[in-house]
C-alpha cells in the first residue's frame, strides 16, 4: 500500500492527501551511485575552456640571452623557457571535456533514491498553491512556503504553467525552482526540503511511473486540456 502525504494550503492548514508511490519515494538510497551521479553531473557543468601557453606559443625570440659561457650564470637557450618571466608553462591545462557518460537508468535509480531519502525524512511537502490571488506575490509565496517547511534551502517544483508560482518565487535567495521534467539529484540533496505544487507532483508521478513514458504523460495531459476546454 502506498503512504501517504499531507497537501497543505498556504496557511499551513492540511488540504486532502496524495499517495506517495513506493517504485518512486521508497527505493533504496544507493549512496555511491547518488555520488557518481551528482559527481558527473557537475562535471558535466565544467566549461573546459582553461589554457595556457608552452614555450612554442608564448611571445619572444628564440635567441640565447647571454653567451654560453664566461658569465658565471647558468647556461640558458632561450628567454622563452618557463623559468623567465613571461616564459611558458609546462604541463599547464588545456581545453578538454569533463563530461562524463550517464545511463539514464543510473540517473533515474539515484533520483529515486534522494527522494525517498527525502520522504523518510519527512522533508518532502505539497503545497497546493503558492499564491491565492491573480497576481504574483513575494511576500505571500514566502509565506506559504514558511508555513510549510522551516528549511534554510528549499527547492520547490513548479509547472511552467504556473507562472504566479515561479514570479513570486524567483527572487528568494534561499529558493531554487525547477520543473518537473529537469529535477536531478544533486539538486534534492543540495537542498534541505523539497516542496512539490500539486500540479507538479502529480505530473512528475505520471511521467515516472513504471510502464508509462514521459511523453505519453504529457500528451495525455495535453489532451484530457483540450478536452475540458471542449466542454467550456
Amino acid at each position: 500500500m502506498a503512504a501517504k502525504l499531507d497537501v497543505r494550503t498556504p496557511e499551513g492548514k492540511t488540504d486532502g492527501q496524495v499517495d506517495l508511490p513506493a517504485e518512486l519515494f521508497d527505493a533504496q538510497a544507493n549512496v555511491p551511485l547518488m555520488h557518481q551521479v551528482v559527481t558527473a553531473q557537475l562535471a558535466a557543468a565544467r566549461q573546459g575552456t582553461h589554457s595556457v601557453k608552452t614555450r612554442a606559443e608564448v611571445s619572444g625570440g628564440s635567441k640565447k640571452p647571454y653567451r654560453q659561457k664566461g658569465t658565471g650564470n647558468a647556461r640558458q637557450g632561450s628567454i622563452r623557457a618557463p623559468q623567465f618571466v613571461g616564459g611558458g608553462t609546462v604541463h599547464g591545462p588545456t581545453p578538454r571535456d569533463y563530461s562524463q557518460r550517464t545511463p539514464k537508468k543510473m540517473k533515474a535509480a539515484a533520483l529515486r533514491g534522494a527522494l525517498s531519502d527525502r520522504a523518510r525524512s519527512e522533508q518532502l511537502h505539497v503545497i497546493n498553491q503558492v499564491t491565492t490571488g491573480d497576481k504574483p506575490s513575494t511576500k505571500e509565496a514566502k509565506a506559504a512556503l514558511r508555513n510549510v517547511t522551516d528549511a534554510r534551502r528549499v527547492l520547490v517544483v513548479l509547472n511552467r504553467t504556473e507562472e504566479n508560482a515561479w514570479l513570486s518565487l524567483r527572487n528568494l535567495p534561499h529558493v531554487h525552482i525547477i520543473d518537473p521534467g529537469q529535477l536531478n539529484t544533486y539538486d534534492v540533496l543540495v537542498n534541505d526540503d523539497v516542496v512539490f505544487s500539486k500540479e507538479a507532483f502529480e505530473r512528475f508521478v505520471a511521467e515516472r511511473s513504471p510502464g508509462r513514458s514521459a511523453k505519453t504523460a504529457v500528451t495525455s495531459d495535453a489532451t484530457s486540456s483540450q478536452a475540458e476546454e471542449a466542454d467550456q
